[in-house]
Protein backbone atom coordinates (compact mmCIF):
# COMPACT_ATOMS: atom_id res chain seq x y z
CA UNK A 1 0.00 0.00 0.00
CA UNK A 2 1.31 3.26 -0.96
CA UNK A 3 0.73 6.56 0.84
CA UNK A 4 1.38 9.99 -0.75
CA UNK A 5 1.13 12.98 1.48
CA UNK A 6 0.83 16.26 -0.61
CA UNK A 7 1.66 19.50 1.06
CA UNK A 8 0.14 22.28 2.32
CA UNK A 9 1.05 26.04 2.04
CA UNK A 10 4.17 26.95 4.51
CA UNK A 11 5.25 23.12 5.04
CA UNK A 12 8.30 21.96 4.96
CA UNK A 13 9.89 18.88 2.87
CA UNK A 14 11.44 17.88 6.40
CA UNK A 15 7.77 17.83 8.10
CA UNK A 16 5.59 15.82 5.13
CA UNK A 17 8.26 13.27 4.96
CA UNK A 18 8.22 12.91 8.93
CA UNK A 19 4.67 12.43 8.54
CA UNK A 20 4.87 9.68 5.33
CA UNK A 21 7.29 7.89 7.64
CA UNK A 22 4.85 7.99 10.19
CA UNK A 23 2.21 6.87 8.77
CA UNK A 24 3.21 3.90 6.64
CA UNK A 25 4.69 2.54 9.70
CA UNK A 26 1.38 2.71 11.58
CA UNK A 27 -0.48 1.86 8.94
CA UNK A 28 2.23 -1.12 8.76
CA UNK A 29 2.45 -2.25 12.24
CA UNK A 30 -1.40 -1.90 13.16
CA UNK A 31 -0.89 -4.88 10.64
CA UNK A 32 2.07 -6.30 12.49
CA UNK A 33 3.82 -7.33 8.74
CA UNK A 34 6.77 -7.80 9.15
CA UNK A 35 7.24 -10.50 6.15
CA UNK A 36 7.29 -7.76 3.61
CA UNK A 37 10.71 -6.80 1.79
CA UNK A 38 10.77 -3.04 3.32
CA UNK A 39 10.77 -5.04 6.91
CA UNK A 40 14.13 -4.60 7.41
CA UNK A 41 13.89 -1.33 6.80
CA UNK A 42 10.83 -0.49 9.01
CA UNK A 43 12.85 -2.34 12.02
CA UNK A 44 15.74 0.21 11.57
CA UNK A 45 13.00 2.76 11.52
CA UNK A 46 11.11 1.21 14.46
CA UNK A 47 14.60 1.48 16.44
CA UNK A 48 15.08 5.23 15.55
CA UNK A 49 11.68 6.45 16.37
CA UNK A 50 11.82 4.69 20.07
CA UNK A 51 12.23 7.94 22.18
CA UNK A 52 9.56 9.40 23.70
CA UNK A 53 8.90 12.64 25.88
CA UNK A 54 6.17 12.73 28.21
CA UNK A 55 5.77 16.24 29.61
CA UNK A 56 2.99 18.27 31.63
CA UNK A 57 1.90 21.86 31.90
CA UNK A 58 -0.76 23.43 33.16
CA UNK A 59 -3.83 23.97 31.88
CA UNK A 60 -4.42 27.22 30.39
CA UNK A 61 -8.14 28.50 30.61
CA UNK A 62 -8.85 24.89 29.18
CA UNK A 63 -6.48 22.02 28.92
CA UNK A 64 -6.96 22.51 24.91
CA UNK A 65 -5.59 25.40 25.12
CA UNK A 66 -2.34 24.26 26.62
CA UNK A 67 -2.19 21.72 23.66
CA UNK A 68 -2.77 23.61 20.77
CA UNK A 69 0.13 25.96 22.04
CA UNK A 70 2.36 22.86 21.89
CA UNK A 71 1.56 22.39 18.54
CA UNK A 72 1.84 25.36 17.17
CA UNK A 73 5.04 25.72 18.80
CA UNK A 74 6.40 22.56 17.63
CA UNK A 75 4.97 22.44 14.20
CA UNK A 76 5.84 26.36 13.52
CA UNK A 77 8.99 26.02 11.07
CA UNK A 78 10.34 21.88 10.64
CA UNK A 79 7.98 19.29 12.27
CA UNK A 80 10.01 19.33 15.70
CA UNK A 81 7.86 16.40 16.96
CA UNK A 82 4.61 14.23 16.41
CA UNK A 83 2.74 14.73 19.21
CA UNK A 84 0.10 12.80 21.16
CA UNK A 85 -2.20 13.41 24.08
CA UNK A 86 -1.91 11.32 27.10
CA UNK A 87 -4.92 10.95 29.02
CA UNK A 88 -4.59 10.44 32.44
CA UNK A 89 -8.05 10.45 34.87
CA UNK A 90 -9.38 11.59 37.19
CA UNK A 91 -7.31 10.33 40.59
CA UNK A 92 -7.85 10.82 43.65
CA UNK A 93 -4.74 13.52 45.24
CA UNK A 94 -4.77 13.25 48.70
CA UNK A 95 -2.71 15.16 51.08
CA UNK A 96 0.36 17.05 50.39
CA UNK A 97 2.89 14.68 52.70
CA UNK A 98 1.16 11.52 50.80
CA UNK A 99 2.50 13.11 47.52
CA UNK A 100 5.76 14.59 48.43
CA UNK A 101 6.36 10.92 50.03
CA UNK A 102 4.83 8.84 46.78
CA UNK A 103 6.94 10.64 44.23
CA UNK A 104 10.23 9.36 45.59
CA UNK A 105 8.79 5.72 46.22
CA UNK A 106 6.80 6.60 42.41
CA UNK A 107 10.55 6.87 41.10
CA UNK A 108 12.28 4.24 42.83
CA UNK A 109 9.13 1.46 41.25
CA UNK A 110 9.50 3.54 37.86
CA UNK A 111 13.27 2.34 37.68
CA UNK A 112 12.74 -1.45 39.17
CA UNK A 113 9.40 -2.67 36.62
CA UNK A 114 11.54 -0.58 34.25
CA UNK A 115 14.34 -3.45 34.92
CA UNK A 116 12.21 -6.34 34.61
CA UNK A 117 10.30 -4.88 31.46
CA UNK A 118 13.84 -5.16 29.83
CA UNK A 119 14.56 -8.55 31.50
CA UNK A 120 11.85 -10.02 30.26
CA UNK A 121 12.18 -8.57 26.65
CA UNK A 122 16.09 -9.82 27.00
CA UNK A 123 14.82 -13.37 28.13
CA UNK A 124 12.48 -13.60 25.23
CA UNK A 125 15.19 -12.89 22.80
CA UNK A 126 17.60 -15.56 24.35
CA UNK A 127 15.17 -17.84 24.24
CA UNK A 128 14.17 -17.26 20.70
CA UNK A 129 17.33 -17.72 19.81
CA UNK A 130 17.38 -18.94 16.23
CA UNK A 131 14.67 -16.56 15.59
CA UNK A 132 15.46 -13.24 16.82
CA UNK A 133 13.66 -11.24 13.97
CA UNK A 134 10.59 -12.38 15.42
CA UNK A 135 11.38 -10.75 19.01
CA UNK A 136 9.68 -7.25 18.29
CA UNK A 137 6.82 -9.30 17.06
CA UNK A 138 6.55 -11.58 20.44
CA UNK A 139 6.82 -7.75 22.60
CA UNK A 140 3.73 -6.68 22.45
CA UNK A 141 1.79 -4.65 24.99
CA UNK A 142 -2.41 -5.30 24.95
CA UNK A 143 -2.18 -7.38 21.64
CA UNK A 144 -0.48 -4.23 19.65
CA UNK A 145 2.92 -3.29 19.53
CA UNK A 146 4.76 -0.73 21.96
CA UNK A 147 4.65 2.67 20.03
CA UNK A 148 0.45 2.55 19.80
CA UNK A 149 0.15 1.59 22.69
CA UNK A 150 2.16 4.25 24.18
CA UNK A 151 0.86 7.14 21.89
CA UNK A 152 -2.92 5.60 22.45
CA UNK A 153 -2.72 5.55 25.97
CA UNK A 154 -5.71 4.45 28.16
CA UNK A 155 -6.02 3.85 31.96
CA UNK A 156 -6.99 0.39 32.65
CA UNK A 157 -9.61 1.00 35.24
CA UNK A 158 -10.21 -3.02 36.06
CA UNK A 159 -6.41 -3.16 36.79
CA UNK A 160 -5.81 -0.27 38.77
CA UNK A 161 -9.41 1.33 39.92
CA UNK A 162 -9.32 4.92 40.44
CA UNK A 163 -11.15 5.30 43.34
CA UNK A 164 -8.39 3.55 44.99
CA UNK A 165 -5.84 5.64 46.77
CA UNK A 166 -2.39 6.30 44.54
CA UNK A 167 -0.52 4.62 46.89
CA UNK A 168 -3.08 1.78 47.13
CA UNK A 169 -2.63 1.72 42.69
CA UNK A 170 1.26 2.01 43.29
CA UNK A 171 1.41 -0.74 45.57
CA UNK A 172 -0.71 -3.07 43.29
CA UNK A 173 1.75 -2.28 40.42
CA UNK A 174 4.42 -3.45 42.92
CA UNK A 175 3.14 -6.65 44.05
CA UNK A 176 2.20 -7.17 40.81
CA UNK A 177 5.60 -7.09 38.70
CA UNK A 178 7.31 -8.27 42.11
CA UNK A 179 5.63 -11.89 41.10
CA UNK A 180 6.32 -11.09 37.72
CA UNK A 181 10.26 -10.91 38.74
CA UNK A 182 10.23 -13.58 40.61
CA UNK A 183 8.35 -16.04 38.38
CA UNK A 184 10.98 -15.19 35.21
CA UNK A 185 13.79 -15.82 37.95
CA UNK A 186 12.20 -19.50 38.53
CA UNK A 187 11.03 -20.55 34.99
CA UNK A 188 14.40 -18.69 33.83
CA UNK A 189 16.42 -21.19 35.74
CA UNK A 190 14.69 -24.23 35.15
CA UNK A 191 14.92 -23.43 31.55
CA UNK A 192 18.71 -22.15 31.62
CA UNK A 193 19.70 -25.29 33.18
CA UNK A 194 17.98 -27.62 30.85
CA UNK A 195 19.41 -25.80 27.80
CA UNK A 196 22.51 -26.01 29.64
CA UNK A 197 22.81 -30.05 30.53
CA UNK A 198 21.97 -30.01 26.96
CA UNK A 199 24.60 -28.46 25.66
CA UNK A 200 27.20 -30.03 27.66
CA UNK A 201 25.74 -33.25 25.93
CA UNK A 202 25.61 -31.71 22.15
CA UNK A 203 29.54 -30.56 23.22
CA UNK A 204 30.28 -33.68 24.21
CA UNK A 205 29.40 -35.36 20.89
CA UNK A 206 30.97 -32.04 18.75
CA UNK A 207 34.71 -30.87 18.74
CA UNK A 208 37.98 -32.46 18.50
CA UNK A 209 38.51 -36.35 18.32
CA UNK A 210 40.52 -35.38 20.99
CA UNK A 211 37.85 -34.46 23.46
CA UNK A 212 34.46 -35.50 22.18
CA UNK A 213 32.69 -38.68 22.74
CA UNK A 214 32.86 -41.34 20.44
CA UNK A 215 29.96 -43.33 21.52
CA UNK A 216 28.54 -42.56 18.32
CA UNK A 217 31.66 -43.43 16.35
CA UNK A 218 32.15 -46.90 17.12
CA UNK A 219 30.46 -49.81 16.86
CA UNK A 220 30.69 -53.25 19.12
CA UNK A 221 31.94 -54.76 16.33
CA UNK A 222 35.07 -52.87 16.21
CA UNK A 223 36.03 -54.26 19.60
CA UNK A 224 37.39 -57.44 21.09
CA UNK A 225 35.07 -58.14 24.53
CA UNK A 226 34.71 -60.33 27.09
CA UNK A 227 38.09 -61.57 26.56
CA UNK A 228 40.47 -62.26 29.69
CA UNK A 229 43.92 -61.32 27.61
CA UNK A 230 43.08 -59.34 24.75
CA UNK A 231 41.73 -55.60 25.22
CA UNK A 232 41.34 -53.06 22.37
CA UNK A 233 42.13 -49.44 22.30
CA UNK A 234 41.47 -46.80 20.24
CA UNK A 235 44.06 -44.56 19.29
CA UNK A 236 43.66 -40.50 18.03
CA UNK A 237 46.65 -39.79 14.89
CA UNK A 238 47.38 -36.60 13.52
CA UNK A 239 46.68 -36.88 9.90
CA UNK A 240 50.11 -35.97 8.52
CA UNK A 241 51.59 -39.36 10.64
CA UNK A 242 49.07 -41.87 9.43
CA UNK A 243 51.93 -43.83 7.55
CA UNK A 244 54.48 -43.36 11.30
CA UNK A 245 51.44 -45.23 13.08
CA UNK A 246 51.49 -48.07 10.52
CA UNK A 247 55.08 -48.65 10.32
CA UNK A 248 55.32 -48.70 13.70
CA UNK A 249 52.47 -49.26 16.09
CA UNK A 250 53.05 -53.37 16.14
CA UNK A 251 56.65 -52.23 17.85
CA UNK A 252 54.98 -49.39 19.95
CA UNK A 253 55.36 -52.46 23.10
CA UNK A 254 55.41 -56.44 23.28
CA UNK A 255 52.18 -58.56 22.46
CA UNK A 256 50.71 -55.99 19.99
CA UNK A 257 48.52 -58.13 17.68
CA UNK A 258 49.86 -57.80 14.37
CA UNK A 259 47.61 -56.17 11.26
CA UNK A 260 45.13 -55.52 14.11
CA UNK A 261 44.90 -51.94 13.38
CA UNK A 262 41.39 -50.37 11.70
CA UNK A 263 40.83 -46.81 10.62
CA UNK A 264 37.06 -46.33 12.92
CA UNK A 265 36.88 -42.22 11.92
CA UNK A 266 38.36 -39.39 10.56
CA UNK A 267 37.61 -35.35 11.05
CA UNK A 268 39.66 -31.98 9.81
CA UNK A 269 42.86 -33.13 11.48
CA UNK A 270 43.09 -36.93 13.00
CA UNK A 271 42.27 -40.12 12.65
CA UNK A 272 40.59 -42.66 14.71
CA UNK A 273 42.38 -46.02 14.64
CA UNK A 274 41.59 -49.54 16.89
CA UNK A 275 44.55 -51.47 17.64
CA UNK A 276 44.40 -54.67 19.89
CA UNK A 277 46.77 -55.71 22.41
CA UNK A 278 47.34 -57.97 25.23
CA UNK A 279 46.22 -56.20 28.90
CA UNK A 280 49.30 -56.41 30.49
CA UNK A 281 51.03 -54.60 27.40
CA UNK A 282 48.78 -51.45 27.80
CA UNK A 283 50.64 -49.54 30.08
CA UNK A 284 53.83 -49.87 28.15
CA UNK A 285 51.66 -49.19 25.13
CA UNK A 286 49.87 -46.06 25.66
CA UNK A 287 53.65 -44.52 27.17
CA UNK A 288 55.45 -45.37 24.42
CA UNK A 289 52.54 -44.02 21.88
CA UNK A 290 52.45 -40.73 23.69
CA UNK A 291 55.87 -40.24 22.95
CA UNK A 292 55.29 -40.91 19.20
CA UNK A 293 52.63 -38.08 19.08
CA UNK A 294 50.01 -40.42 19.45
CA UNK A 295 46.87 -40.00 21.68
CA UNK A 296 44.93 -43.23 23.71
CA UNK A 297 41.71 -42.38 24.15
CA UNK A 298 40.22 -43.34 27.47
CA UNK A 299 37.24 -45.56 25.87
CA UNK A 300 35.48 -48.99 27.15
CA UNK A 301 32.38 -49.81 25.15
CA UNK A 302 29.44 -50.12 27.63
CA UNK A 303 25.94 -50.57 25.64
CA UNK A 304 24.14 -50.07 28.76
CA UNK A 305 26.14 -46.92 28.91
CA UNK A 306 25.70 -45.52 25.80
CA UNK A 307 22.21 -46.16 25.54
CA UNK A 308 21.84 -44.34 28.90
CA UNK A 309 23.58 -41.01 27.01
CA UNK A 310 21.54 -41.22 23.67
CA UNK A 311 17.84 -41.42 25.93
CA UNK A 312 19.11 -38.32 28.21
CA UNK A 313 19.82 -36.39 25.29
CA UNK A 314 16.58 -37.61 23.54
CA UNK A 315 14.77 -36.61 27.15
CA UNK A 316 16.07 -33.22 27.16
CA UNK A 317 15.64 -32.47 23.80
CA UNK A 318 11.88 -33.69 23.92
CA UNK A 319 11.89 -31.59 27.60
CA UNK A 320 12.88 -28.25 26.04
CA UNK A 321 10.67 -28.35 22.96
CA UNK A 322 7.80 -29.37 25.62
CA UNK A 323 8.98 -26.32 27.81
CA UNK A 324 9.79 -23.65 24.67
CA UNK A 325 5.88 -22.93 23.71
CA UNK A 326 4.56 -22.69 27.06
CA UNK A 327 7.58 -20.48 28.34
CA UNK A 328 7.22 -17.76 25.13
CA UNK A 329 3.48 -17.49 25.57
CA UNK A 330 4.04 -16.78 29.63
CA UNK A 331 6.98 -14.03 28.28
CA UNK A 332 4.63 -12.42 25.47
CA UNK A 333 1.82 -12.32 28.53
CA UNK A 334 4.09 -11.25 30.96
CA UNK A 335 6.08 -8.63 29.37
CA UNK A 336 2.76 -6.92 27.85
CA UNK A 337 1.45 -6.99 31.89
CA UNK A 338 4.27 -5.56 33.00
CA UNK A 339 5.03 -2.57 30.13
CA UNK A 340 1.45 -1.89 30.88
CA UNK A 341 2.05 -1.91 34.76
CA UNK A 342 5.55 0.13 33.59
CA UNK A 343 3.43 3.03 31.44
CA UNK A 344 0.75 3.27 34.73
CA UNK A 345 3.50 3.97 36.57
CA UNK A 346 4.68 7.02 34.58
CA UNK A 347 1.10 8.30 34.62
CA UNK A 348 0.97 8.22 38.07
CA UNK A 349 4.32 9.95 37.81
CA UNK A 350 2.95 12.99 36.11
CA UNK A 351 -0.07 13.34 38.22
CA UNK A 352 2.15 13.47 41.18
CA UNK A 353 4.72 15.71 39.95
CA UNK A 354 1.90 17.94 37.76
CA UNK A 355 -0.16 18.22 41.69
CA UNK A 356 2.85 19.44 43.05
CA UNK A 357 4.18 21.63 40.77
CA UNK A 358 1.12 23.23 39.43
CA UNK A 359 -1.28 22.87 42.49
CA UNK A 360 -4.68 22.42 42.89
CA UNK A 361 -7.76 22.14 41.63
CA UNK A 362 -5.97 19.74 39.32
CA UNK A 363 -5.12 21.48 35.95
CA UNK A 364 -2.62 20.14 33.80
CA UNK A 365 -2.07 18.60 30.54
CA UNK A 366 -0.40 15.52 30.25
CA UNK A 367 1.46 15.18 26.28
CA UNK A 368 3.36 12.56 24.94
CA UNK A 369 6.03 14.43 22.25
CA UNK A 370 7.96 12.23 19.29
CA UNK A 371 11.09 14.31 18.74
CA UNK A 372 12.68 13.81 15.34
CA UNK A 373 15.77 12.91 16.24
CA UNK A 374 17.78 15.64 14.30
CA UNK A 375 15.71 18.50 16.34
CA UNK A 376 15.65 17.62 19.67
CA UNK A 377 18.25 20.15 20.91
CA UNK A 378 15.54 22.71 19.16
CA UNK A 379 13.02 21.01 20.39
CA UNK A 380 14.10 21.46 23.93
CA UNK A 381 14.52 25.27 23.32
CA UNK A 382 11.44 25.34 22.03
CA UNK A 383 9.73 23.76 25.70
CA UNK A 384 11.87 25.77 27.91
CA UNK A 385 10.79 28.99 25.65
CA UNK A 386 7.16 28.00 25.95
CA UNK A 387 7.34 27.19 29.47
CA UNK A 388 10.08 29.02 31.11
CA UNK A 389 7.55 31.06 33.24
CA UNK A 390 6.23 28.22 35.58
CA UNK A 391 10.02 28.11 37.03
CA UNK A 392 12.38 30.69 36.74
CA UNK A 393 14.92 29.01 38.50
CA UNK A 394 14.72 26.17 36.58
CA UNK A 395 17.92 26.92 34.14
CA UNK A 396 20.18 27.29 37.81
CA UNK A 397 18.85 24.08 39.83
CA UNK A 398 21.72 21.80 39.80
CA UNK A 399 20.17 17.92 38.58
CA UNK A 400 22.01 16.64 42.22
CA UNK A 401 20.20 19.01 44.53
CA UNK A 402 17.69 17.44 46.40
CA UNK A 403 14.59 18.77 46.52
CA UNK A 404 11.77 16.43 48.53
CA UNK A 405 9.24 15.68 45.85
CA UNK A 406 10.67 16.28 42.74
CA UNK A 407 13.37 13.76 42.24
CA UNK A 408 16.23 16.26 40.56
CA UNK A 409 18.98 13.69 41.26
CA UNK A 410 17.54 10.86 39.09
CA UNK A 411 17.17 13.05 36.27
CA UNK A 412 16.94 16.45 34.36
CA UNK A 413 15.08 19.04 35.88
CA UNK A 414 12.76 21.26 33.47
CA UNK A 415 9.77 24.09 34.31
CA UNK A 416 7.70 21.66 32.98
CA UNK A 417 7.54 18.41 34.40
CA UNK A 418 9.11 16.00 32.39
CA UNK A 419 10.05 11.79 31.56
CA UNK A 420 11.73 10.23 29.37
CA UNK A 421 10.67 7.00 27.78
CA UNK A 422 11.92 4.78 25.34
CA UNK A 423 11.01 1.56 23.98
CA UNK A 424 14.43 0.24 22.31
CA UNK A 425 14.33 -2.53 25.57
CA UNK A 426 16.80 -4.73 23.89
CA UNK A 427 20.49 -4.86 23.83
CA UNK A 428 21.18 -6.77 20.30
CA UNK A 429 20.66 -5.05 17.24
CA UNK A 430 17.50 -5.40 15.06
Amino acid sequence: MLVFLLPHEGSSVQGVVAQTQILFLDQLTARRDFSTPAAGWINFLWAAMTEFWLISAPGEKTCQQTWDKLMVATSRTNVLSTNHKFNIPDLKVGTLDVLVGLSDELAKLDTFVESVVKKVAQYMADVLEDSRDKVQENLLANGVDLVTYITRFQWDMAKYPIKQALKNISEIISKQVTQIDNDLKARASAYNNLKGNLQNLERKNAGSLLTRSLADIVKKEDFVLDSEYLVTMLVVVPKTDYSDWQKTYETLAEMVVPRSTKQLFEDNDSGLFSVTLFRKAVDDFRHKARENKFTVRDFHYNEEEMKADKEEMTRLCTDKKKQFGPLVRWLKVNFSEAFIAWIHIKALRVFVESVLRYGLPVNFQAMLLQPNKKNMKRLREVLNDLYKHLDSSAAVIDASMDIPGLNLSQQEYYPYVYYKLDCNLLDFKV
